[in-house]
Formats: C-alpha cells, sequence, structure tokens
C-alpha cells in the first residue's frame, strides 16, 4: 500500500507551522521561519522524514492569502505535491472561531487532506494561476488601487473644508472650476494650519492623477499584447459600458476563461450568486450574495453597470423590472445586472479565443 505524508501548514509572513502526519497516525508538530533558509530547511527535513517512513509522496496544503504562491511553486519545483486551499470554503465550526490558535489552523488544514485522500472528500482548491497572470494582475490592481487612493484623500479634502465651514463651491466637484476654486481656498481662504493641509492633500492628488495617467497607458498596452488583445477587444466592442480597465481586470483576475464549463460557475467564483439555507421541511431560503471571489472584479463589474444603464436600453428595462419587485432593494437589480454582465463578458472572452 502506498505511504505519503500529508503536511498542513498555517502560514504567516515570518512562520510557518506544521502539523504532519502519515495516513491515521498521529500529527507531529513543527514550526520554521517563512523566508528562503527556513523553507529550504523545512523542503529538507519533509524529504528525511518521508524516506525514513517510505513514504513515496508528500502532500503538503495551506490557505490562500496576501503573500501569494511563492510557497507553492518552491515546494512543487521540489516535487513535493502542494494545494492552496480556499479560506472561505473551509468548514469552521462557531467552536473553533472562539479557540482560534494557529496550531488548531493546521490542524483543520490537515484535516481537509485526510478526509480528501482517506475518504474522497472535497478538496477545497483554489485555482493556481501561471507566472505570467500574476504579474499582469500587478499592473491592473496598482491601477485599482491608485483610484481607491485618489477617492480617499478627495474624502479628506471635502471634510476639510466642512471643519472649515468653506463651502459651497461652485458647479460640480472636481471639475476644473472646482480645482480653480480649491487652489484659492488655499492661498487665500483659509487659516495656516488649514492651508497648510490642504496644500499637501492637492499636492498628493495631483501626483496620485499622474500615477493614474502612466496606469491607463500600462493598462493599455497590456490590452494590446497577444495574450489579451482578441478577448478585450471583443468584450469592450459588443458590451456597453464596459471599458478597457475593467475588461483587463476581469480577464487578469478571473484568470483562463477556458476552465469555467457553465455560466452557474462563472457567477459562483465571482460571488454573485446568493446563499442559500435548507433545513428539514423548510423551503430553501435564499439570502445575500455569497461574495466569494475576487471583489476587485465585482467592483468594476458595479461601476460598468451603472455606465450601462445609461447607454443599454435592454439594461435599463432589466433593472426598472426587478426593481419594480423591489422597490426597497434596488441593490438586487444591480446584482443581478452584474452578474449578467460578468456572464456575458465570460462568454465573448471564450468566443473571442475559440474563433
Amino acid at each position: 500500500m502506498e505511504k505519503f505524508i500529508m503536511v498542513g501548514c498555517d502560514l504567516h509572513d515570518k512562520t510557518m507551522l506544521l502539523k504532519m502526519a502519515v495516513a491515521r497516525e498521529s500529527a507531529v508538530k513543527r514550526s520554521w521561519g517563512n523566508n528562503a533558509s527556513g523553507r529550504s530547511a523545512m523542503v529538507a527535513d519533509l524529504k528525511r522524514r518521508a524516506a525514513a517512513v517510505g513514504a513515496s509522496r508528500i502532500i503538503f496544503a495551506y490557505e490562500a492569502s496576501g503573500l501569494g504562491f511563492t510557497l507553492h511553486d518552491e515546494l512543487t519545483a521540489a516535487g513535493i505535491e502542494c494545494h492552496v486551499l480556499a479560506p472561505t470554503l473551509m468548514e469552521r465550526s462557531v467552536k473553533h472561531e472562539h479557540r482560534k490558535t494557529d496550531e488548531r489552523d493546521a490542524e483543520a488544514i490537515l484535516a481537509s487532506l485526510r478526509g480528501w485522500l482517506l475518504a474522497g472528500n472535497p478538496l477545497p482548491e483554489v485555482w493556481i494561476p501561471d507566472r505570467r497572470t500574476r504579474d499582469d494582475r500587478e499592473i491592473t490592481r496598482s491601477r485599482l488601487d491608485v483610484a481607491d487612493k485618489i477617492a480617499a484623500v478627495k474624502a479628506q479634502v471635502r471634510c476639510l473644508l466642512k471643519r472649515n465651514n468653506v463651502g459651497p463651491a461652485p458647479g460640480r466637484a472636481w471639475t476644473a472650476e472646482y480645482g480653480t476654486w480649491l487652489n484659492h481656498q488655499e492661498k487665500s481662504g483659509l487659516a495656516r494650519g488649514a492651508t497648510v493641509h490642504l496644500g499637501t492633500l492637492l499636492r498628493q492628488l495631483e501626483h496620485l492623477g499622474s500615477e493614474r495617467d502612466w496606469l491607463n497607458d500600462e493598462v493599455l498596452r497590456l490590452s494590446q499584447t497577444d495574450r489579451y488583445a482578441r478577448q478585450v477587444g471583443a468584450v469592450v466592442r459588443q458590451l456597453k459600458g464596459v471599458g478597457v480597465l475593467t475588461a483587463m481586470v476581469f480577464l487578469t483576475e478571473i484568470g483562463d476563461v477556458r476552465r469555467f464549463t457553465s455560466r452557474q460557475a462563472v457567477g459562483s467564483f465571482l460571488g454573485l450568486t446568493p446563499n442559500s439555507y435548507e433545513t428539514g421541511e423548510s423551503d430553501d431560503r435564499k439570502g445575500h450574495i455569497s461574495r466569494h471571489g475576487p471583489a476587485r472584479i465585482r467592483k468594476v463589474l458595479c461601476q460598468a453597470v451603472w455606465s450601462r444603464l445609461q447607454s443599454d436600453v435592454s439594461a435599463r428595462q432589466k433593472y426598472d423590472r426587478v426593481a419594480a419587485k423591489n422597490p426597497k432593494h434596488r441593490k438586487k437589480a444591480v446584482v443581478a445586472l452584474m452578474r449578467d454582465l460578468g456572464i456575458l463578458m465570460w462568454h465573448k472572452a471564450t468566443a473571442a479565443l475559440a474563433a
């Protein structure tokens, strides 16, 4: 009978706590530093343990996080089978949430591996994007991050003006006329402290605006490469309200569109399908959307939907129809249109690759 070592890892920025076991044997705990030397020593230790017990496979798992896939890449290169699990799909009891420790987290991951290998239970894995996709994401994510920073600084400017009882401003906010008015306030309309604060905020906005424009050019350049040109062209040309940035965020976050086999799978990945609750004889009750998957896609889809409502008659009709059923919950209409748009973008991108 084949022997294998199973390893559940609770991964952190500086440490890795491992729970290791062979089949149904008791688990052993070890800790390593999460750095190049620590990971190298961990791999060597795992291979020594495998040789000592005659194990032909080492199966390693950890939860996805903002630390990326460096550990996965290094383990795979070392010949260790590695699985990255989705934290949102890991089943945890209320007791676990109130008694959360690194060791218990590692034990839960090890238990998932055991259930998968020994009992055939499903393993809640995430899809591992290739290195090129990960690198492309850095550009689109930087662009979204700069937009968030601009919005935050603008909110600071508004609060500063309110605190100092300045206003009302002429015309619409953040137009050229508004900018001229703000510059006048900086020079003559405020006390010294508020003038200094407003000045630094306006300089931040100027710098962030330059960064946004530069990143827009980078996103456009990326969209014109062979990897994305056909898909972006099909999506932007055929779907109103969808621009290059929306298309590129969608494509880089979703990865290979051909890995999805149904519209239901796409909707679930986007986190735009409702939760359900069913027990005993009670009917299946639908709740809020799951919000699983990348929030960045939901953000750009929401923005695109509001743009489509101004230019697409069919989208507006569906919005009015759904909103009429839920006059106090008009967000449901927006969510329905976001889900439809995400699935439409998937269809167009898939068709473009097949053409």
